[in-house]
């Protein structure tokens, strides 16, 4: 149930009855309590349209408002009507989200591509690759909760001039070589480009393996297919470390629309679209410019017959768009790439390639050290990401130790790897995509704060109710009674799961679940230090377990969405 829905097809029932049909309700949550639990402002802008009192028009459409869920609405201020829910209507809604479990909600059922985490596979993926694989798979997983038919799309880089030399590097190493060298795929990548920069001779070299490997040459391609088993394997084990969806199955290599490249640009041709311009052919589309307002052109083939990433990408937003039949696709790639992708879609759009479907660029800021600059080793160089996680797994540890020496050795390993884990992706995802942030381990590490150890705690502290009161949390028999303020307020905070998961997909923010999930873990806390759970009466003992239950169960049931395990002690 989405609550804010729910409210705001009555407040839009009101506003027809008082001879306003088609009127936004404009639903809010409130933002104090004794505005009530939320706000319609939407009568304002009606009668000012119409030329009436607002607060006059606002009575008639509150006096409309025959619901069985709302208490009797209240005009406010110039013409705001606070909405009150009803506390025995909050409780019936209590019983049956307890009742009803926490399943999908298949609300929604688009098919919907979504492209994320995307490494190059000539190096190790590194810590620039932690923003678009954990925004792009809390996506995925939101958007499959609402009932959407979601595409994962891993468009990997398996081509480009830089495999020549990686080849090359490989073809003179001995055999027996090859695959203990491929172990450190970073180091290997460092020795070749240094290579290609200091001798010609190689560099030379590289050069033809280019020209072996676009023509196909079996020997050749050997090695590449050896270079990339191993790169995907590496990827492969960092998912799986991390909790990421992404299997092989998920892999779209660029390599995979090389054939379609030469189609791409023939039938653009055909079209009328190319034009030629110091040997590449380009597509000048309406609106582009660069910095000296000449049209800034979209090149898909160079002047040396080769084919640029725009290329590939418009043969990707083809197959996406045509024989994948998506109705949106969603592109999970830095800010930076923003001119990039405005120029994709408009020559998708220009080409006939895209036909109504909604193709989007979701973009995200940089990952900062504590001195404001960009997140890399002290030469300079990029922190490995599975570096970060082996780091993230070992702090953990040691808070885990300190905080509770009792567990065994095998239980704090596993709490430190699902709190290590969870925090590096909680405090990406609690923040804003489209900021910059720092990367501070004693920040997203704390008990404290807008963190999932704090998120983690509050689980496992509701879990813990349970051991001490010796009960099923999923086979309760009780009915919900709500007799204080605490109480109310974590059980209107329940009802809103829906309504916040959906709020995430309307701008592709994770960070929105976040704040809510936070928001409910101090209501709880707050309801568990003024509403006694296990001391009262049997009845209202029973109802407070429910409470408790259908908290926790919406407390793993978000983390998860965001990709994050919880654990049943700390």
């Amino acid at each position: 149930m989405n609550l804010k829905r729910l409210i705001d097809q009555a407040v839009a029932g009101g506003l027809a009855n008082a001879g306003f049909a088609d009127t936004p309700a404009v639903v809010k949550q409130a933002a104090r309590p004794e505005f009530g639990d939320y706000q319609a402002n939407g009568v304002m802008a009606a009668a000012k349209r119409a030329g009436r009192n607002p607060r006059e028009v606002a009575g008639e459409v509150a006096a409309g408002l025959d619901v069985d869920f709302l208490e009797s609405p209240e005009v406010a201020g110039p013409g705001f009507i606070n909405l009150t829910l009803s506390a025995s209507w909050i409780a019936e809604q209590m019983q049956a989200r307890y009742r009803g479990g926490e399943s999908a909600l298949d609300v929604a059922t688009a098919r919907i591509a979504i492209d994320y985490s995307s490494p190059n596979l000539a190096k190790e993926m590194h810590v620039g690759h932690l923003r678009p694989t954990v925004i792009g798979d809390a996506l995925v997983r939101v958007l499959e909760f609402l009932g959407n038919d979601v595409i994962r799309v891993n468009h990997v880089g398996d081509w480009g001039a830089q495999f020549g030399s990686l080849l090359a590097f490989l073809d003179e190493l001995p055999e027996g070589e090859r695959g203990t060298s491929l172990k450190d795929l970073e180091a290997f990548y460092r020795e070749a480009s240094a290579r290609f920069r200091s001798d010609e001779t190689f560099a030379s070299k590289a050069r033809g393996f280019v020209v072996k490997l676009q023509s196909g040459d079996p020997a050749c391609s050997a090695l590449w297919e050896q270079f990339i088993a191993e790169s995907i394997a590496h990827c492969e084990a960092v998912y799986d470390l991390f909790n990421i969806t992404l299997t092989t199955e998920d892999i779209r290599a660029e390599s995979a629309y090389n054939d379609d490249l030469p189609r791409i640009v023939t039938d653009l041709e055909q079209q009328g679209l190319i034009t030629v311009s110091d040997g590449a052919k380009c597509v000048f589309l309406p609106g582009f410019t660069g910095k000296d307002d000449k049209p800034l052109p979209a090149i898909v083939q160079k002047s040396d017959g080769g084919y640029p990433y725009l290329a590939t990408d418009v043969a990707a937003l083809r197959y996406r768009a045509g024989e994948l039949g998506v109705d949106r696709a969603y592109y999970v790639v830095g800010a930076p790439q923003t001119l990039h992708l405005k120029q994709l879609f408009a020559l998708g759009e220009a080409a006939g390639y895209v036909d109504g479907q909604d193709f989007r660029h979701v973009p995200f800021g940089s990952i900062l050290k504590d001195d404001g600059k960009p997140f890399k080793t002290r030469d300079g160089a990029d922190v490995k990401l599975v570096d970060v996680l082996h780091e993230a797994v070992a702090r953990a540890h040691d808070v885990v130790t300190t905080k509770n020496p009792e567990l065994s050795e095998s239980e704090r390993e596993e709490v430190a790897r699902v709190v290590g884990i969870g925090a590096v992706k909680y405090a990406e995802l609690s923040k804003n995509r489209m900021t910059d942030y720092i990367f501070d381990w004693d920040a997203m590490l704390s008990f404290e704060g807008n963190t999932a150890p704090y998120l983690q705690y509050a689980y496992t502290r509701i879990r813990s109710i349970f051991r001490r009161a010796d009960a099923d949390a999923a086979a309760l028999d009780a009915t919900v009674v709500i007799s204080e303020p605490a109480e109310r307020a974590l059980c209107i905070k329940l009802l809103q799961f829906q309504e916040t998961v959906e709020q995430v997909t309307a701008d592709n923010q994770p960070n929105v679940l976040c704040n809510y999930l936070y928001e409910l873990a101090q209501s709880f806390m707050s309801f568990y230090e003024t509403c006694p759970v296990l001391s009262g009466a049997e009845a209202e003992r029973n109802s407070r377990l429910v409470i408790c239950a259908t908290t926790a169960r919406t407390l793993q049931l978000g983390l998860s969405l965001l990709g994050i395990e919880t654990v049943e002690q700390m």
